[in-house]
């Protein structure tokens, strides 16, 4: 029998692991000589076993099944798993004869029933030391921000102490994490590049020598933790550790940060671009403004233009403008509308299928309701008879199940006629006004973010090529399409043959 040794370790730092890899594989062989078993090869592994996904163990995993390997020398079973899925492989593996053994110095295991009972407790028991260590751990950390101290890494401006086990501040990056909150305050500085500056200016810079990016910088100086509280997940506590603002400037700061955001110009917002691509290169389609000017009758003129972004190279796609790409998708969506006088037949019609799906639920659920109340009344008499010492145990029970599954069999068929009694009247009538809502808005005009939503909703993969839109598919949203309506149960064309032909 071939045995494949597998060591692992959660994590590569030596002092967070009791046993090394080296270790492993030292005892796996002395217990391999004591116990005159064959290791063919070692698999190596420095990933935690808590969730699924190892590589290592996956690869073992498929030489069992490959029948490369029929056995498995390990140190403990947490070595192997501590999930109750990799668990589960190991077991069924064995179940199905392609895993032969297991062999742990630490561990006894025999493939019997009872040696697969003894393992799937140790594999039980793996996981519940993960879990109880995870919840140990974040009652920790809770239990740590309660009494006012920072739990987790220090915020920009501050360092972790390793004698405290708190947090300290770090002197050059707080002095100036002050002045530029008292700058801010007092007007000498009226952006975040000018923070940023002033970081800079100091010597203090992010990664790769650059400087404090301006999201970091904003971040910054609308953290709360500076003026000492504390927000932790779910929790916000006041902490311990030595302020660098008032809450009263830090306000301020807040209020400057919200005008400044206000009087932010807006960035160019262009209707129909982030749906349509080029059917050139495959590349999305963005636009861009550009102005003419006509001294003697309009002045200066602004025109938008759609064009492909050519990302992936060169591509030989013209512009096209704006009104060239707003009528078309007007044709488009309004091609597959409906007129509001057809639109309203049908919703009669689907009223009155409506109506007679609701009568046909009511009486079905009557004699349900009426099957459920007398095999009930079947199960309380059948009970009587025991209590009375008329019916003996084994038949009590026979008899017992088989109302009781009986019981279940009507409470399924009630819950399955509710469910879908009317379920498909809805959707379908949604479909209907959605239909006559895009024909007002393909006909309307100066409402070019209303048409965008609409060619959304009624196609999909829109492409653009020698200046012309199209599609590859078409319909409503996944929830709306007919073609899927029409599957439903209760809007079959034998049943509904007022509804052939609407597309």
């Amino acid at each position: 029998m071939k045995y494949t040794g597998y060591c692992r370790k959660s994590t590569d730092e030596k002092e967070k692991q009791v046993l090394s890899i080296d270790q492993q594989i030292y005892e796996l062989k002395e217990f391999a000589l004591r116990e005159k078993i064959e290791i063919v090869d070692f698999l190596i592994e420095k990933q935690s076993a808590k969730v699924t996904g190892r590589k290592v163990f996956g690869s073992l995993i498929e030489r069992i099944e490959k029948g490369e390997i029929q056995g498995i020398v390990a140190w403990n079973p947490d070595r192997l798993a501590r999930n109750s899925i990799d668990g589960g492989k190991i077991i069924y593996l064995i179940d199905e004869g392609k895993l032969l053994d297991l062999k742990f110095p630490t561990h006894w295991f025999d493939n019997t029933p009872q040696g697969k009972f003894m393992l799937s407790i140790s594999f039980g028991q793996s996981k519940y030391y993960v879990d109880n260590l995870s919840q140990n751990v974040v009652r920790g950390l809770h239990y740590k921000l309660r009494q006012g101290t920072w739990p987790s890494l220090a915020p920009f401006g501050y360092k972790n102490d390793r004698n405290t086990r708190g947090i300290i501040l770090e002197p050059k990056i707080s002095k100036v994490i002050k002045i530029s909150f008292d700058r801010f305050v007092n007007g000498e500085i009226t952006s975040i590049k000018e923070v940023q500056n002033l970081l800079t200016k100091n010597k203090i810079i992010g990664k790769f020598g650059r400087p404090i990016t301006l999201t970091k910088v904003k971040k910054m100086l609308s953290n709360p933790f500076y003026f000492g509280l504390m927000n932790y997940g779910k929790d916000s506590v006041m902490g311990t550790h030595p302020c660098l603002v008032s809450k009263r400037n830090f306000d301020l700061v807040q209020e400057k940060l919200a005008k400044r955001d206000d009087k932010r110009p807006h960035t160019n917002i262009f209707p129909f671009t982030g749906f349509i691509k080029c059917a050139e290169c495959g590349c999305g389609i963005t636009a861009e403004k550009h102005f003419k000017n006509y001294p003697k009758t309009r002045g200066k003129v602004e025109y938008t233009y759609y064009r492909c972004t050519k990302k992936n190279g060169v591509c030989s796609q013209p512009y096209l403008n704006s009104l060239s790409i707003e009528t078309q998708l007007r044709d488009l969506v309004g091609s597959l509308s409906l007129k509001e006088i057809w639109a309203n037949k049908l919703l009669e019609m689907l009223k009155r299928d409506e109506d007679k799906e609701i009568k046909f639920a009511k009486l079905e659920l009557d004699n349900l309701s009426f099957s459920l109340t007398e095999t009930e009344k079947k199960l309380d008499k059948l009970l009587e008879g025991y209590l009375e010492e008329l019916v003996d145990s084994q038949n009590y029970q026979q008899k017992k199940k088989e109302l009781l599954e009986v019981k279940i069999k009507i409470n399924e068929k009630i819950a399955l006629v509710r469910k879908k009694g009317t379920y498909w009247v809805e959707p379908m009538r949604t479909f209907i006004n959605e239909a006559v809502t895009t024909a007002k808005i393909a006909h309307e005009n100066n409402n070019c973010t209303l048409l965008s939503q609409s060619a959304k909703k009624v196609g999909s993969n829109y492409l653009l090529e020698d200046k012309r839109i199209y599609w590859r598919r078409l319909g409503f949203p996944a929830q709306l399409r007919f073609a899927e309506l029409r599957k439903l149960k209760h809007v079959r064309t034998s049943r509904s043959p007022h509804l052939r032909g609407v597309r």
